[in-house]
């Protein structure tokens, strides 16, 4: 099969990048404290830029004969990122933490996605890939900067499993 891992890779995204728009929308939710006016509407923009990632990651798929995960099942068994229950208990650096560890695995697994779909000689996967990873090493940058923390992006210590 044709760029089989390649469409391992991005079907396995298909379920991170849903999760991970609950767990930002989780965020969105439950968040309490003095930056919550200004917190609350950015949360809507993440979920945004996730769910594009999202479409975008589906089609491609599509584009190489794949098939996407599409039903909350689906999504429930094949992610990575665990679920919580929402809870009004969590800081604000709490949660952005918690944002931070979610866009340190989705960087990875985007960093695995370029190496997968270079070795398969899929130039136009990994451009996505490579996009992708740029931006979610910039959020990444941002939320640190929010927390008072350099970004560590380059550090091998700076990944951790959800």
């Amino acid at each position: 099969m044709k760029y089989g891992k390649t469409k391992d890779l991005l079907n396995q995204l298909v379920a991170d990048l849903s999760q991970f728009s609950v767990v930002i929308h989780q965020t969105h939710w439950y968040m309490r404290g003095p930056e919550f006016l200004t917190l609350h509407p950015l949360m809507d923009t993440f979920m945004d830029e996730i769910n594009a990632q999202l479409d975008v990651v589906s089609e491609r798929l599509i584009t190489l004969d794949g098939a996407p995960y599409s039903t909350l099942q689906e999504f429930a068994d094949n992610t990575a990122i665990k679920d919580e229950i929402g809870t009004y208990e969590r800081t604000i650096p709490e949660r952005m933490a918690k944002l931070v560890e979610g866009y340190r695995y989705l960087a990875d697994l985007y960093q695995e996605g370029i190496e997968i779909s270079g070795e398969e000689g899929d130039d136009c996967t990994q451009d996505i890939f490579i996009g992708f990873k740029t931006d979610v090493e910039k959020k990444i940058w941002m939320l640190q900067a929010k927390l008072g923390l350099a970004p560590d992006v380059a550090s091998d210590d700076s990944v951790k499993n959800l």
